[in-house]
């Protein structure tokens, strides 16, 4: 198993930026793409953007597409998060995931197996 940890998250006024931070560990060597996603209240847990581990490949959901950037440092086995011109539709709990294996599936419809807890992102009007 992989065990995941976020933080970085927090208070923001609109247009502002946050950067997330979710390390990983045990079974590193497994993890195929690691991803984050969110939910808002009241809303379904959505695809936010995700990396493949070897090959940096990423993907972005629409709505933050220009303005979030994910990037991840094998070494330490963390992916970040830059998130810019921060909206207040962006306020959700974030979560980190991993997905462990090989899959041909897409990055923003793979099952993923490893969940961090999550952490509040909140973006003042």
């Amino acid at each position: 198993q992989v065990q995941l940890v976020e933080s970085g998250g927090g208070l923001v006024q609109a247009g502002g930026s946050l950067r997330l931070s979710c390390a990983a560990s045990g079974r590193t060597l497994s993890i195929y793409a690691m991803g984050w996603f969110r939910q808002a209240p009241g809303k379904d847990r959505e695809f936010v953007s995700a990396i493949r581990w070897s090959a940096s490949a990423t993907s972005y959901a629409d709505s933050v597409k220009g303005r979030f950037t994910i990037s991840r440092d094998k070494a330490k086995n963390t992916v970040y998060l830059q998130m810019n011109s921060l909206k207040p539709e962006d306020t959700a709990v974030y979560f980190c995931a991993a997905r462990l294996g090989y899959t041909g599936q897409a990055l923003g419809v793979m099952r993923y197996d490893s969940w961090g807890q999550g952490i509040q992102v909140t973006v003042s009007s």
